[in-house]
C-alpha cells in the first residue's frame, strides 16, 4: 500500500477501524507513514496520536490490541478501513467502541460462518465436524437439515424458547454447510428474499 497518499492532511490518513467478524465500526483513528508501517510490520493498529505528537499502539497500556486482519485503501487513495480482531473493549471509557455501542454480532456473523464454513471445505482438517459433514456427501448434509428442522418445530410447539434458538441455529449451520457443498452461499439467499419483498 505504498501508493497512500499522505499529503491530503499534512502526513496523516484517516484509519477507520472496523471488526472482522461484526462489521460493526469500532473507532477512527490517523495513521502517519510510520503508524502504517509499524502497523503492517506488527500486525497491531499503531496510530499516529495528535494530541501526544507520537506513535500510539492501540492497548500499548490496556492490553486491548486491534489485532489487523486486513487493510483496503479507498478510492482517493487517502483513507484506510482496517479489519480487525480486537481484544477486549475499543474504548478507552470502557465500552465496545467509540460511538457507545454494541460490538455484538449480528446477521453479518452469517457472512462470517459463511467464510468459516468455506475454509473448512477448502482445507478440510481432520477432526473437525464440518469436515466430516463434507466427506460424508450431499445425501447425509442434506438429512442433517432435515432433522435438525424437524427438532425446531418440535422445540417450536412444545419446548422452550432456549432450546428453540438452540435448533434453529443447528439448523442455519447445517444449511449453510449444505449450500457450501453446492457451490452456493448463504448471500444467495439473502438476494433472492429481497428479489420477493416488497415494500
Amino acid at each position: 500500500m505504498a501508493d497512500l497518499d499522505f499529503n491530503k492532511l499534512n502526513g496523516l490518513v484517516p484509519a477507520i477501524i472496523q471488526d472482522a467478524r461484526t462489521k460493526n465500526v469500532l473507532m477512527l483513528g490517523f495513521m502517519n507513514e510510520e503508524a502504517y508501517d509499524k502497523t503492517v510490520k506488527t500486525g497491531k493498529v499503531t496510530f499516529f496520536s495528535r494530541t501526544k505528537n507520537r506513535l500510539w499502539t492501540k492497548g500499548e497500556e490496556s492490553g486491548h490490541f486491534l489485532n489487523v486482519v486486513s487493510m483496503q485503501v479507498d478510492c482517493d487513495r487517502d483513507t484506510l478501513l482496517v479489519l480487525v480482531n480486537p481484544v477486549g473493549p475499543t474504548c478507552h471509557k470502557g465500552t465496545d467502541t467509540c460511538f457507545g455501542t454494541s460490538n455484538d454480532a449480528g446477521v453479518e456473523f452469517l457472512h462470517y460462518l459463511q467464510e468459516f464454513i468455506i475454509k473448512r471445505h477448502d482445507e478440510m482438517p481432520e477432526g473437525s465436524y464440518t469436515t466430516s459433514l463434507f466427506k460424508k456427501g450431499v445425501n447425509r448434509m442434506a438429512q442433517k437439515v432435515g432433522e435438525e428442522a424437524v427438532e425446531t418445530v418440535i422445540e417450536a410447539t412444545n419446548g422452550t424458547d432456549d432450546r428453540l434458538i438452540y435448533e434453529a441455529s443447528d439448523l442455519i449451520y447445517h444449511l449453510i454447510v449444505l449450500l457450501t457443498s453446492k457451490g452456493h452461499r448463504i448471500e444467495e439467499l439473502a438476494e433472492e428474499l429481497a428479489k420477493r419483498h416488497k415494500e
